[in-house]
């Protein structure tokens, strides 16, 4: 039988286990990223691990979150990251080289291969033919210690791509219809694999629009084929000796397969607050625009900038709405300088932002009051864009345009003809700001500030876990709520104690206080708990406050992974009614902890406030339960490396 593209490149990866959907595997890593926000964290990890030297093909260290220097901590978080890199082994991209996808996408990836990065879009690189994955940072410091990552085999999906895009409509178009139909949990425990004549109608650049923001399915991963696009982006890049062809077999078989046709998709766009609420332009049509931004990882290629200059050119942005354009990486940016792509989007009246995150993760750029934010990002959810009360919604560059020079939304065909675009054949290589590791780093001195705090270690699980419930919350808790992003907590990613203060701040500010009082406790949550970022501090931060267990109705892929790598428990409610019959303030006990865990079945909590008792389900990897019980993957690696 005929193989898929992801069973070739897990197969050929494969460290532990049977690749069959639903199975523990482990997989041996070729590539790892990391990113400043993430990164400070992975490498106190790395280095706890007492391992002298990375072990992976490559990895890399890319400043891309925390630009926004008000202070000296994200300044020594970098001073930190660039030293530690140089001892180690690791290549470090400096600040304003570019966001970590867009440039590892540039430089480093290469089809067939496997990338894991402490960072949830990481499956960007999915759209050069790579089995691209965001982990937790613990995750991809032992990985890059030489560990296996380790993971449950996904279902894959075949998104079958027929048909080709017509005028206005953008590669973005696509992956907003697939989050329209399957919605921000149809990914969980899946890897999307496209395939289908419609494939080689979308460049790189396109295909990775689509595999960033498959992460918004909750999916493990999305995967393109490598095929003569492939090659030709590569060959741009002077990397043409790393493509190789990589395609599924003609009689591939797939757990579930959907069918897109290209030719009859239309401008969409993702309402607030979330990235599934997905409805065609011309449906709100009309609506005052108070800003546009045009960037992120997920649309700021050499493409999706040109495309915009080419719609703004010659015009100006709207008096009554303000403009951001990001480059992605300096690539890009130099890129535009040169075809004059930056001046016509300069003349236009945008603001150019350096080549960062920015906006996106809340860091700079925070909309006005009760603002509409039409953007080209990956995420909307309340309060990320830096403004509880802004309404924000996510579009493709051509999308973003249009209501950049009309002031309302509006559907880019009612522009006209759309312009028509063309790209250098031709791009300045220069990798000057990939500061590359000595052969021999151990005499480099580790550079430390004073915003950089021990990691706290977690204990091994406890035989009870009893505590009151300290938060009760519905479904679709992002990451975000749990642990907010923005320009006064991301600064605080490697001081554990003084970012907990912010665990929960947008749900409930009294958490932490509520949290320290009782001595900790446990957090109860709907379904789909942890969705959207990869960051770990979601976890680590409620583990120092004393956060025991977590019980929910489901979790979301990575946060899950995150919670049993800092020894909490991930538990799910055998009965989904009973969330119902608890409340925030009950006193739960679960007995037996550490021997069901370790030998399976559901555990027995019995809510002493209100006299009942219920089931608890904790359904393990054995890896995965030898790790809770050790009190986390670092006790873990550290005892049995």
């Amino acid at each position: 039988m005929g193989k898929n593209i992801t069973q070739k490149i897990i197969e050929a990866h494969l460290v532990e286990g049977k690749p069959e959907a639903g199975q523990p595997i482990a997989i041996r890593i070729d590539q790892t990223l990391t990113q400043d926000a993430t990164g400070t964290m992975a490498y106190l990890q790395f280095e706890a691990l007492g391992i002298d030297r990375v072990k992976t093909e490559r990895s890399v260290s890319y400043v891309d979150h925390n630009m926004l220097q008000a202070g000296f901590e994200n300044a020594d978080d970098h001073r930190y990251l660039q030293s530690v890199a140089a001892r180690f082994g690791i290549d470090f991209s400096r600040p304003g080289n570019g966001i970590c996808h867009q440039v590892h996408l540039e430089r480093f990836g290469a089809p067939g291969k496997t990338l894991l990065g402490s960072d949830s879009h990481t499956p960007t690189n999915g759209g050069l033919g790579m089995l691209a994955i965001g982990a937790g940072g613990l995750d991809v410091a032992v990985a890059m210690g030489g560990g296996a990552f380790h993971l449950a085999m996904p279902k894959v999906v075949r998104i079958n791509l027929k048909g080709k895009l017509q005028p206005w409509v953008a590669a973005k178009d696509v992956i907003l219809e697939v989050l329209r139909q399957l919605t921000v949990k149809g990914g969980v425990g899946k890897i999307m694999e496209y395939s289908g004549e419609g494939v080689a109608t979308l460049t790189v650049p396109e295909r990775a629009t689509i595999t960033n923001m498959g992460a918004e399915l909750g999916a493990t991963t999305s995967v393109f084929p490598s095929d003569e696009n492939t090659r030709k982006y590569l060959a741009l890049q002077k990397r043409e000796a790393d493509w190789k062809a990589l395609a599924a077999d003609p009689d591939a078989k797939y757990d579930e397969e959907i069918t897109i046709d290209l030719s009859k998709l239309e401008p969409m766009l993702a309402q607030p607050h979330s990235p599934d609420k997905v409805v065609r332009v011309r449906d709100v049509a009309g609506l005052k625009v108070d800003q546009v931004c045009v960037g992120s990882c997920t649309n700021s290629s050499l493409y999706d900038l040109t495309v915009t200059a080419a719609i703004l050119k010659g015009k100006h942005v709207h008096p009554n709405l303000s403009m951001t354009v990001t480059p992605g990486s300096k690539q890009v940016f130099t890129a535009i300088s040169q075809t004059g792509a930056l001046t016509d989007m300069i003349a236009a009246g945008t603001r150019i932002i350096e080549s960062a995150c920015g906006p996106c993760i809340g860091m700079g750029q925070a909309p006005s009051s009760g603002a509409v934010s039409i953007r080209s990002f990956n995420r909307n959810f309340e309060g990320r864009s830096g403004t509880k009360d802004a309404n924000v919604y996510l579009a493709s560059p051509q999308v973003c345009a249009a209501c950049a020079l009309t002031g309302v939304i509006t559907d880019p065909r009612d522009l006209g003809v759309e312009p028509k675009i063309t790209l250098p054949t031709e791009i300045v290589i220069d990798d000057a700001m990939v500061i590359k590791a000595p052969s021999n780093g151990s005499t480099v001195e580790i550079l430390r500030g004073p915003n950089i705090k021990p990691l706290p270690i977690q204990k091994p699980l406890t035989p009870t876990i009893s505590g009151e419930i300290l938060l009760k919350v519905g479904d679709n808790i992002t990451t975000d709520h749990i642990m907010p992003a923005g320009a006064k907590v991301l600064p605080l990613r490697s001081n554990i104690p003084a970012i907990s203060e912010y665990v929960f701040e947008r749900v409930d500010s009294t958490f932490p206080k509520r949290a320290k009082e009782k001595g900790g406790g446990i957090i109860v949550g709907g379904d789909n708990y942890g969705q959207g970022s990869s960051r770990e501090h979601a976890a680590l931060a409620p583990m120092f406050l004393g956060v025991r267990a977590v019980i929910t109705k489901s979790f979301a892929r990575i946060h899950y992974a995150n919670l049993i790598n800092f020894g909490i428990p991930p538990l799910t409610f055998a009965n989904p009614t009973d969330y119902d019959k608890i409340a925030q303030g009950d006193v739960l006990e679960i007995a037996d902890v550490v021997e069901t865990i370790k030998n399976g079945g559901n555990l027995k909590a019995t809510n002493k406030t209100k006299g009942f008792s219920f089931e608890l389900k904790c359904d393990l990897s054995p890896s995965s339960r030898a790790v809770l019980i050790e009190g986390g993957l670092l006790n873990y690696t550290k005892k049995h490396a």
